[in-house]
């Protein structure tokens, strides 16, 4: 009996009990990857990823269904429809893509968005050893992977530095150099003018130590030019 079910399981003809088997397996992966980006913080959770998994294997059992039932089919390509899955996914991804104050969050979401509708199509196709070593490998990279990026630059951790200033500033290289001089690294900038003000707001994405001496720089950033403000925010992740 079990090895009956293994058997049509592990076919490649497609059957109603293959088919139900490879979308539950595809939902557990599914799920497992939208697990993790829920307990980031994501709006991206187990529900997206669990859908867009099986619909991703569907689209697979459909491509594979197609020539085998109908076998006096001559014209057209079924294979396009999974290829459309990633052209679909491209939207899904973009928009778990958000910018906001000089930050960029959503990146790894819509990689990992991208990532599991391939697992869904390899699920489609079988591929069962090679869906879950996919899976178990993604959620190394988004937990493991990411403690291995704090811990990069002798511990430094990512911090934005936020300035609103009392003009319109062209010249930034002084507040670059600034940060240069205390050993402060900038991994991203944001520049943004309101001239009916006349302000500037400058947002520096940098990786601080736990040695770095910030109220030391916010003074000196500050006497660069008229400065209303400096505020130090923590990065959000991706």
């Amino acid at each position: 009996m079990i090895d009956d079910i293994i058997r049509e399981i592990t076919s490649t003809e497609v059957t109603t009990t293959s088919a139900i088997a490879k979308l539950c397996i595809s939902l557990l992966l599914g799920s497992a990857v939208g697990f993790e980006r829920k307990l980031k913080g994501q709006s991206a959770g187990i529900r997206t990823f669990a859908l867009i998994c099986m619909g991703a294997t569907l689209a697979m059992l459909i491509s594979i269904y197609v020539p085998q039932e109908y076998l006096g089919l001559k014209n057209g390509d079924p294979g396009r429809i999974a290829a459309q899955v990633v052209t679909g996914v491209g939207f899904l991804g973009a928009g778990a893509i958000i910018q906001m104050k000089g930050s960029v969050r959503g990146l790894t979401t819509a990689a990992g968005i991208w990532m599991v509708a391939t697992i869904g199509m390899a699920v489609g196709l079988g591929m069962y050893a090679l869906s879950i070593t996919a899976t178990l490998l993604i959620l190394v990279v988004l937990h493991w992977f990411e403690r291995w990026e704090h811990r990069t630059a002798m511990g430094a951790e990512s911090r934005i530095i936020r300035l609103l200033i009392n003009c319109v500033v062209t010249d930034i290289e002084e507040y670059r150099k600034v940060l240069r001089d205390n050993k402060v690294t900038i991994t991203n900038m944001y520049l943004e003018y309101d001239y009916d003000e006349e302000v500037t707001r400058l947002n520096f994405v940098v990786l601080f130590k736990e040695s770095t001496d910030y109220v030391g720089i916010f003074e000196q950033l500050r006497t660069l030019n008229p400065t209303h403000s400096v505020s130090l925010a923590n990065q959000v992740s991706i």
